[in-house]
């Protein structure tokens, strides 16, 4: 388990022996599909590495809609900086998109080991400031662009310049959700996107026609830098 925690960038800073700690107290789950892993308004107790599968990360409106936070991928951690709350809730329900596997650790255990060392707890700080900066680039992405430019970005961001195309692995209404777009206008822009011959799309498999237009629709053509999405991994490049 201590190689499987070592993968995570929150977790790859730590010491051999905080790590054995750490393992000592983590606990392996596996998860059918659509199956939960806590819901809203639960006690945080934990946090979770995701060893296999996709874990989806979402709201429920007091009227049941589900909004999709975050959908989290194999070497990815969430949860985490509730530990630094006093009794903590999770505010969002997780739960598996697909068949995986995680590992649970201990977080009142975790934040101990932190206060035992300022080395270990200047890692861990900056592996959240990393992600803190992937999700102010994120809100930037969803407040300031359309619902076309938003869609533009995540392809260009899931099909790296050396590839032409990748696989959606979840469901297209699922990344609608992700990227605060309706479904219907997110099949719009699809079919617009398709017409306009910048993608083309089979099932789930899409391939990017012309990178250059989409760069242009995700207002990029400035030269601004298309992060990663580190929050937002839900296709497989091929």
């Amino acid at each position: 388990m201590i190689e499987a925690l070592r993968t995570a960038p929150l977790l790859s800073g730590l010491s051999d022996q905080n790590l054995e700690r750490v393992s000592s107290r983590a606990v392996r789950q596996v998860l059918e599909e659509g199956q939960w892993l806590f819901s809203q308004g639960d006690p945080a107790r934990r946090f979770y590495l995701v060893r296999k599968g996709q874990i989806r990360l979402f709201r429920l409106s007091p009227d049941g809609a589900e909004k999709v936070i975050e959908i989290v991928s194999p070497g990815q951690t969430f949860a985490e900086a509730l530990m630094f709350l006093n009794a903590p809730r999770y505010p969002v329900c997780a739960a598996a998109l697909e068949p995986a596997e995680v590992i649970s650790i201990d977080a009142h255990d975790f934040a101990a080991m932190l206060r035992d060392s300022v080395d270990t707890c200047f890692a861990v700080l900056g592996a959240l400031s990393q992600r803190l900066r992937g999700l102010i680039g994120e809100i930037d992405n969803l407040t300031l662009h359309t619902a076309k430019s938003r869609v533009a970005r995540y392809l260009l961001s899931h099909c790296p310049e050396d590839r032409r195309a990748f696989e959606l692995d979840v469901r297209k209404g699922v990344l609608a959700s992700r990227l605060s777009v309706k479904p219907e206008t997110f099949s719009r822009v699809f079919k617009q996107l398709t017409e306009e011959r910048a993608i083309s799309v089979y099932g789930a498999h899409i391939t990017i026609l012309d990178r250059d237009a989409l760069t242009t629709m995700a207002d990029l053509a400035d030269g601004t830098e298309l992060d990663a999405a580190p929050c937002m991994p839900v296709g497989r490049p091929r």
